[in-house]
């Protein structure tokens, strides 16, 4: 499964299965840290949730997620971690950020960061989103960018991993029900990609934090640029779309991802919620 899937799920949509992008070495005493979550000052909707991630039957990550909608804003913050069996073999954890405004025509992202880590390996990632061409920064700095690189065209008003995700919440768009249809384009600070979304019904489940019907929604990851030729996602994990269930809060009027499942990688991965809180 592609890194920048699970990163791009906001729960990034990067990988559980194949780990990291490389990094180099950054010495802890440099006071390169996480960039404080930016929050809305009187948010109308709060969101909490935990998940956990397995393959087959072994754990191997857990999931948290916040985030704060405003009347003309937005905010999350996501964290990812090896647990259980995949923490016997890597220590890793992804820590993302993104702000951004609420508009006519749906959300737009303004800044976005993650810092990515295994064991004493650090790489941060900041991407500009204020103009139409989304600009990114990594330290220390990709060895490539991709062959070939995102062009300025094919970073124009895309969005980031973490906002990909909430396209599919009706608290943050304007779909008028239709919330899994359509293609999110989007960009991770060297990956671009799309999300190409079809419906695909309704499906009773039952999850530690949620039990019912649930919309089924199908995501297929499309890669466009940034892409070393090593890195490319194989056919095989191109193959199967992600599937998502999206159960209704509050009434229908906010939906959240209750579980996730890609049958790339050996035995798939399944990511579950423990606990989703949501709170006007």
């Amino acid at each position: 499964m592609p890194r920048v899937m699970i990163l791009a799920l906001g729960v990034c949509v990067s990988s559980l299965s194949t780990g990291m992008v490389a990094a180099q070495n950054l010495d802890a005493n440099s006071g390169f840290t996480m960039s404080a979550p930016v929050e809305i000052a009187h948010p109308d909707v709060r969101v909490t949730a935990t998940y956990s991630s397995s393959v087959l039957i072994f754990k191997v990550g857990e999931i948290t997620l916040t985030a704060g909608v405003g009347p003309d804003g937005y905010s999350a913050s996501t964290h990812i971690e090896a647990a259980g069996l995949a923490a016997l073999f890597t220590d890793f954890d992804i820590r993302a950020n993104v702000a951004g405004h609420r508009t006519d025509d749906g959300m737009r992202p303004i800044e976005y960061s993650h810092v990515e880590r295994t064991g004493d390996k650090v790489r941060r990632v900041d991407i500009d989103f204020s103009e139409p061409i989304a600009q990114s920064l990594a330290e220390p700095p990709f060895g490539s960018l991709g062959v070939p690189p995102a062009s300025d065209e094919q970073r124009r008003n895309v969005i980031d991993p973490i906002s990909s995700l909430f396209l599919l919440s009706e608290v943050m768009n304007d779909r008028g029900g239709d919330i899994c249809s359509g293609t999110v384009p989007v960009f991770d600070g060297k990956a671009r990609y799309d999300l190409r979304l079809e419906s695909a019904g309704t499906e009773r489940i039952r999850t530690r934090a949620w039990r019912g019907d649930a919309l089924v929604c199908h995501a297929w990851y499309e890669p466009i640029a940034g892409y070393d030729p090593e890195d490319y996602p194989s056919e095989s994990e191109l193959r199967h779309p992600l599937t998502l269930w999206l159960a209704a809060f509050e009434g229908g009027a906010f939906f959240m991802p209750v579980r996730l499942h890609t049958r790339a990688g050996f035995g798939g991965i399944t990511i579950e919620a423990h606990e989703i809180e949501v709170e006007e």
